[in-house]
Order: C-alpha cells, then structure tokens, then sequence
C-alpha cells in the first residue's frame, strides 16, 4: 500500500484496491503504528438477555402478524418500552427474519403460442389499430381479420370507439360470412382489451373456436397482423388524417381490395392472397413456368438453369417450435 501511495492519490489508490479511503490509510499506517486496538463495545449496546427478550416479543404469537413498527406502537400503548424501531429491525435481521411473512400471489410465465395453418380458415390473426382523425384526440379504431395461411384479409371495419361488444359483432359477422364451422378454427391476438373481454371469450367458447394470445409485451407473437398494419401505414396514398369516419371507410375499402387482389405478397411467393384463399394457386404458378420455359427456351444463354415460378410455403406458423430449435 504504502508504494502506491507514492505514485498515486490516496483516493485513487484506495479505489484501484476496492476499498475506503479510511480503510486504506488505516492499513498503511498499521506496519508504524502496530496492530489496531480492539474496539470497547458501545455503552448502549444489548444486553444478550435484553436482545432475547426483544426476540420472543416480535416473534410471541400476538405479534408475529405485524411489523415492527406496528409492534412499537402497541408496546407503547400499553406503557412498554423495549427498543426503537430500528433495533427491532436490526434483532430480526441478525437471525434472519427480516422478509415478507404473508402469502404473495405469482403468476406463472405465459405459455408461447404455437399455431400451424397448413390451409385457409384455419388460423385467423385479429387485432386492432388508430387512425388519427380531423381533430387532436380524436381516433378511429380499424379493426382487421386476417388468414394466416393465405394472408387474406376477411373482415374489417371501421368504429368510432373499441369496446368487446363492438369486437365480438365484427367477430361473429365475418365467421358468418365465411361460414366456419365448430371446431373449424384457431383465433389469436395479442391481449388488449378488447381481445380478453368477456363478450369476445364467450362468443368464441359458443362457436367452439380455439381461443389464442401473445404473451405480454411480445409483439412478435402476432406478426401477421403486424405486418399487415405496417403495409397498410406504409402505403403513399395513406393519408396522416382522416377528416371524417367516412372518409376512413372509404380508404380502408379501397386499400384491402388492393391488398387482396393486386398486392403481389412476398410471404406467399408473390401471389396475390386472394389467388391462395380462393384456390388458384396451381393454375397461376403453371401459367408462370409457362412463361419462364418460352424466355428460357427463346434465349438460353441469359439463364444458368431453366427458372421456375416461386411457390408459396405449405405452412404457415406463429412460432415454429422447429425454428426456436
């Protein structure tokens, strides 16, 4: 010690050795000095009768309920006083009962969803968004089904507000529509409010649908219909604001009929979503190699093999186990 107080600080080389400076010039004075004294016990100090008596009273069974403070105070209702507050704190956590006594509820870690959808109308993914309005705090609410499988947009709509009751009609309007049967699909979204509600769960425990959720605060587990959003926000023509509700229904319809009957999805091999939802994905994909065998036969020579039209996955996941793996 004493050689790094030559070439340095006491300050720095306390902290270079990770202790006080007090500590530090204690120890380097110790070789002069001789060994340190021993310390006299504090005037005050408890007795080990007076610390076992303090003991059995915050640990009797008419105190063991409460805290220490709550304890002191009683005592000093009832005309006792043994020691303050922080001595009682300090009795306990030398034997190690300073920790929280009564039962704390935990909550389990959520299960991750694992959903496969090897055709359409098996796995839906719903959620919902804002669309700002004309005027600062004003909102619309565009609620959106989409197919996993197929990327197909199969219901949406526009309200004013979000609430179960609104979601659980819109819900139930677009199985209608496409006329799902018990037992028939799986619905996941993520876990606002609307997507827990009870008019939402009873709904779907009626129609036999298997109910799904993310996990909290994993915006992965429902990418579908993130991706969609994103596609949707990120369209030039989407407008910042929305002047009226009408005019948000307006766009939206235009927008997803775009979006299933011309928007060529990189997800699905660059088909349209509506060429897989309505099962027409063998004729367009051989209307394709069509034409690639005719480019490839006309000039060999630009190709290094004969090309072929991308084909769309035969699944889709929400969390394939295989890839975590």
């Amino acid at each position: 010690m004493t050689e790094l107080a030559t070439v340095m600080s006491r300050r720095e080389a306390a902290r270079l050795l990770g202790v006080s400076r007090a500590t530090f010039h204690r120890r380097s004075m110790a070789p002069m000095c001789g060994p340190p004294r021993p310390r006299r016990p504090p005037v005050n100090k408890l007795t080990d009768e007076e610390t076992m008596r303090i003991r059995a009273v915050l640990n009797s069974p008419t105190n063991c309920e409460f805290a220490p403070a709550q304890i002191w105070a009683r005592l000093l209702d009832s005309g006792i006083y043994l020691c303050s507050i922080a001595t009682m704190y300090r009795v306990l956590r030398s034997s190690g009962e300073v920790h929280e006594r009564r039962r704390q509820r935990t909550h389990p870690a959520k299960k991750k969803p694992e959903l496969l959808a090897t055709r359409p109308l098996q796995v839906w993914s719903w959620d919902i968004t804002k669309l700002r309005g004309p005027t600062r705090g004003v909102t619309f609410d565009l609620y959106v089904i989409i197919d996993i499988y197929s990327r197909y947009v199969v219901g949406w709509t526009v309200a004013a507000t979000e609430t179960g009751e609104l979601a659980k009609a819109f819900i139930a309007d677009t199985m209608t529509r496409h006329r799902i049967g018990v037992g028939q699909l799986a619905l996941h979204a993520d876990r606002g409010t609307s997507m827990t509600s009870k008019p939402v769960a009873q709904l779907l425990v009626d129609l036999g649908v298997e109910r799904s959720h993310s996990r909290p605060r994993v915006s992965n587990d429902n990418p579908y219909s993130e991706a969609a959003f994103k596609t949707l926000k990120y369209c030039p023509a989407f407008p910042t604001i929305f002047g009226s509700i009408g005019d948000a229904r307006l766009f939206c319809q235009q927008f997803f009929d775009f979006y299933n009957y011309e928007h060529y999805h990189s997800g699905i091999g660059l088909l349209t979503p509506a060429t897989i939802h309505h099962n027409k994905t063998d004729a367009v994909i051989a209307t394709r190699n069509a034409t690639l065998t005719a480019a490839f036969h006309a000039a060999p020579t630009r190709f290094n093999k004969p090309p072929t039209a991308p084909t769309p996955p035969q699944k889709a996941w929400i969390n394939d186990p295989s890839r975590q793996a």
